[in-house]
């Protein structure tokens, strides 16, 4: 929220969030209806981990180092538009027991919609806009904002530490595992690439929805897999793995944005 106020709310967040929004509702249909996808990710914690990044407490601190400010409401809009699928659509897409009637739970998608990070920070913008203290509240939130964004890593830590003290081996991945770790390092963001060159985004509008294309699986899809009690295990080696490779794959994306330049 602290950011959006800064920035403000125009129409490259739009356009970014609705490429992230869009593109992973896509690919996750178009793996469950290819027999050739779905044997290779055949629930959706894999599908999840290899489609949802961890933008929030990774993303948009690399963004904010590497790329002008300029380019931030592409960083955050892609941001939500990630983390508005993964909390509407994946305690929805997790749950063990669906709809006798195969219809989805309406009001479930509504709750998960409404109690949402990132619908919650639009709702407290549209809020600030309309009784017109966005300009105070934007300059109030903004260090603490600031001050979240720089110690958003720990929490990336913590997570990891807990994992790394739990007794199953986590570098014992299946073919399974390995190929949702493929898709969120290295397929999703050349997806991004194509259609951002689509689009004809410049440079750095490029590079801002790649790297948060590139980020690793996000925290929220453990978190999800505790809750439901799905695939936990599956979760946390994916999580722990994609987050380790990244620290090679983010420089060498940058160093692949500037020899396409």
């Amino acid at each position: 929220m602290g950011l959006l106020l800064k920035e403000g709310i125009d129409i490259n967040l739009l356009k970014s969030a609705f490429l992230a929004f869009s593109l992973i509702g896509f690919l996750i249909i178009l793996i469950n209806i290819s027999p050739i996808f779905k044997n290779r990710l055949s629930n959706y914690t894999l599908q999840l981990a290899g489609l949802i990044g961890n933008t929030s407490f990774l993303g948009i601190p690399i963004a904010i180092a590497l790329l002008p400010s300029t380019t931030i409401n592409f960083t955050i809009g892609f941001d939500l538009g990630t983390t508005l699928f993964a909390w509407i659509f994946g305690p929805f897409f997790l749950q063990e027991k669906p709809e006798k009637n195969n219809i989805p739970n309406i009001q479930g998608l509504l709750n998960a919609l409404i109690n949402s990070p990132a619908s919650r920070g639009i709702i407290g913008v549209l809020v600030a806009y309309l009784i017109h203290v966005d300009e105070i509240l934007g300059n109030y939130l903004w260090i603490p904002a600031r001050i979240v964004i720089a110690l958003a890593i720990i929490i990336v830590g913590t997570r990891l530490g807990i994992i790394t003290n739990q007794k199953s081996k986590i570098f014992d991945l299946n073919e399974e595992i390995k190929y949702s770790i493929f898709l969120k390092l290295f397929i999703l963001p050349f997806i991004v690439f194509l259609i951002s060159k689509l689009l004809n985004f410049d440079f750095y509008q490029s590079s801002a929805v790649i790297l948060q294309a590139g980020t690793p699986t996000a925290i929220s899809t453990i978190l999800m897999a505790e809750a439901y009690n799905v695939k936990q295990e599956i979760a946390s080696k994916i999580l722990f793995t994609t987050t380790l490779i990244s620290i090679v794959t983010i420089p060498l994306l940058k160093i692949l944005m500037n020899a396409l330049s």
